[in-house]
């Protein structure tokens, strides 16, 4: 007996699909331009999330994953808030005091690398250009940094590592010699790829010793102090400490906090990506209304249609589903073809961004059309297409099968 009822359901949703499938043909010209919504929405759904997912990979190439890092600035003194006064933002220096007072605090088990941010010229051949100039203790050069190529400079030697985007630029190998501000200066080393990051950014620096630095500038202030924490656990009682032993009277540091910063970033690109994909969702809705509009002028169209089903009868349940099969037939199509077409253009917006991003800043994505979670936008997309058909088909389904058989027989 159940089995009987399975097959009598079975073959009357195949006969529903049938006729949901015949209209749909038979008014092929208006079911296309309501799928073409269908299409045009989960295109725009499923790009602009692969777009949102392809910058956050970039993005995520720029920022090395330095969770672990505190940086110490000095603190920026403000005056009276008018942009005209010149002593609106003064620069400010740490002296060596200031870098033991933060060792103190800062405790023996966790490593303090105070360093010099400027800039410096540099000439190779007949190249002459400017680029950051990175001055730290030779002997922690190692715990920030590694090596392409070569090795670390040493002592008050004039050597020198360079980042590896301005070594290609300059088509400087270890080894070669160039001028650093006009005094001749040996390349020892190739810093490794290492993206932005709140400690160091040494991609298209010039790293030296704060030995060096010294002899040649005749300064041993610094500009920034970097704390590498043994544990992430004690970087709020770090922070607490510095504070009260650095700024109990008055400002003299600014504590920045690698995790925060790192938190704030992902909530920046999160909100990016829900952003693109609620943009792509706008354009499902107006889809929707379309296909909606399509279903209320068949339900009209074919009342007397309706009507005969009614009379010989068919159930209203089954008039509901004939029209949501329909609505949902749209859907399915539209959406097949939006996901297909989804895959190619999303690929070539990505691909173009990430072109962008690597002609301004030599930095890859890694982005890829088999990731994971690409496959996952098109589906999602393709889903919302089909959701959002057959959601629009609901009124008009429910319309028809209100429909009084009588008055759809006398329907004119």
């Amino acid at each position: 007996m159940n089995r009987r009822k399975t097959n009598e359901k079975g073959g009357r949703f195949g006969i529903l699909l049938s006729l949901a499938v015949r209209n749909v043909q038979r008014h092929w010209v208006r079911s296309l331009l309501a799928s073409i919504g269908i299409i045009i929405g989960v295109i725009a759904i499923a790009s602009l999330g692969m777009l949102g997912n392809s910058i956050a990979l970039l993005f995520g190439g720029f920022w090395a994953d330095v969770g672990d890092a505190l940086l110490i600035t000095p603190h920026v003194a403000v005056s009276s808030g008018d942009p005209g006064d010149t002593r609106n933002i003064l620069p400010s220096t740490l002296s060596e005091r200031d870098v033991i007072e933060i060792e103190k605090a800062a405790g023996l088990e966790n490593r303090v690398i105070p360093m010099v941010r400027s800039t410096g010229k540099v000439r190779f051949g007949d190249k002459v250009g400017y680029a950051m100039l990175i001055a730290v203790p030779g002997e922690d050069i190692p715990y920030l940094l590694d090596t392409e190529a070569g090795t670390y400079p040493r002592g008050s030697n004039p050597q020198i590592m360079m980042g590896t985007f301005l070594a290609d630029e300059y088509d400087i190998k270890a080894g070669s010699r160039v001028e650093l501000d006009d005094t001749p200066a040996r390349v020892v080393g190739i810093v490794a790829e290492r993206g932005w990051g709140v400690d160091i950014n040494p991609d298209y620096a010039i790293i030296v010793t704060q030995e060096w630095y010294e002899k040649q500038y005749g300064t041993s202030e610094f500009n920034q102090v970097v704390i590498k924490v043994r544990n992430v656990e004690d970087i709020p009682a770090i922070k607490r400490s510095i504070d009260s032993q650095l700024n109990r009277r008055k400002e003299v540091v600014d504590i920045l906090d690698s995790q925060e910063i790192l938190e704030i970033f992902d909530q920046t690109l999160s909100a990016i990506q829900i952003l693109l994909v609620g943009i792509g969702a706008v354009s499902l809705f107006v889809a929707s209304v379309s296909i909606l509009n399509v279903m209320i002028i068949s339900v009209t169209e074919r009342t007397q249609e309706i009507g005969v089903l009614r009379s010989i009868g068919t159930h209203r349940q089954d008039v509901l589903l004939l029209f949501l099969i329909e609505a949902a037939v749209l859907g399915v199509v539209g959406s097949i073809i939006g996901g297909l077409l989804s895959s190619v253009v999303g690929w070539f917006i990505s691909v173009q961004v990430a072109n962008a991003f690597e002609d301004l800043f030599g930095i890859t994505s890694g982005f890829s059309i088999m990731d994971l979670s690409i496959v996952g936008y098109i589906l999602f997309g393709m889903g919302f297409g089909i959701g959002a058909s057959i959601v629009a088909g609901i009124y008009p389904a429910w319309k028809a099968a209100r429909l009084n058989p009588i008055d759809a027989l006398r329907y004119e």
